[in-house]
């Protein structure tokens, strides 16, 4: 039996960065700026969505022109 004192310890195992890299996928930069970016469209939806008269006329008479009617 091996005795637990002569484990490695984490920073003594170490391997290629190449190798890493095949098992760990970063997501590019350029596609985490979309995730955080919402269109001036969606914006609107949600500030209508998050008034409840705005949320509940959007349903009868459509979201313009609600939106029209409270923000606009």
């Amino acid at each position: 039996p091996k005795d637990p004192s002569d484990s490695h310890s984490a920073d003594s195992i170490r391997i290629k960065k190449e190798l890493a890299n095949a098992f760990v996928k970063r997501q590019k930069r350029s596609s985490l700026y979309f995730e955080y970016y919402k269109s001036p469209m969606e914006q609107m939806h949600e500030r209508c969505e998050n008034y409840p008269p705005c949320d509940y006329l959007s349903d009868q008479i459509g979201f313009s022109m609600a939106y029209n009617r409270y923000f606009g």
